[in-house]
């Protein structure tokens, strides 16, 4: 382990402790990860949740594309965590996707995940964006597709240092995908902006949804940011924040 990534995980950790009240927790929280429909690095992605330790992560890579939420009566998890970009989700699924998040079940959706569920309009208010797979016209307004562009030193900056879910994260440069041409809900709070022309300015938020709370982050398109210090750190604090009620 280098000296860096060393410093990184103790970093991690220390967040970890202090999420859990300054002692290393009895019992580990239960989280669900979802994947599928898009391809990602699974190895260092899978290695990231790995490194909390005080997370009990379940991966579930979607087969049709959204049955993890067929049936929810016996659900274990406290928080949900969606990089999947899958299409289909019936009616079912949707009030009980709803279902959990009324309950206050936390939600964190990461990167691709934006632009999951395309037909589904509640989705947009959910997450508090909608990414436009293709020129789109609704209500009499016309989107253009919107945009990504792979490899980009990004240049983060943070909006609300006092907010837990950026507790300790500073303005960085991450090497990675940038989006732009999303359209964003108005009650979003802003908690990351990126500088850079071909990005969006508003990258990372947080949003009450039912009796949810939500955080989305828009980086995290493969190996570098998986490893970078500040965006591990940012992923794990969202999930406890959006899992405490």
């Amino acid at each position: 382990m280098t000296n860096g990534r060393f410093i990184g995980f103790c970093l991690v950790f220390a967040a970890a402790i202090a999420w859990s009240g300054g002692a290393y927790p009895a019992e580990k929280m239960k989280i669900v990860v979802v994947t599928g429909g898009h391809g990602f690095e699974e190895k260092p992605f899978k290695a990231m949740f790995g490194s909390y330790p005080d997370l009990d992560c379940t991966f579930v890579a979607l087969a049709d594309e959204s049955e993890l939420f067929e049936d929810i009566s016996n659900w274990p998890y406290k928080a949900i965590v969606l990089y999947n970009m899958t299409r289909a989700i019936s009616e079912k699924r949707q009030q009980n996707f709803v279902a959990l998040l009324d309950s206050g079940i936390g939600l964190v959706v990461l990167h691709h995940a934006i632009a999951a569920f395309p037909d589904w309009s509640e989705y947009r208010r959910i997450i508090g964006a909608k990414y436009f797979l293709e020129d789109t016209e609704e209500n009499g307004v016309k989107y253009p597709r919107s945009q990504w562009k792979e490899g980009v030193d990004m240049s983060l900056r943070v909006e609300d240092a006092s907010h837990p879910v950026v507790a300790g994260v500073r303005d960085f440069i991450l090497h990675d995908e940038t989006y732009k041409g999303y359209v964003l809900e108005p009650d979003n709070h802003l908690l990351l902006s990126c500088g850079n022309p071909g990005s969006q300015k508003e990258v990372a938020w947080t949003r009450t949804y039912r009796n949810a709370k939500v955080c989305f982050i828009q980086p995290g398109h493969g190996a570098q940011a998986y490893a970078n210090e500040h965006y591990r750190r940012m992923v794990l604090q969202a999930i406890h924040w959006t899992a405490t009620k």
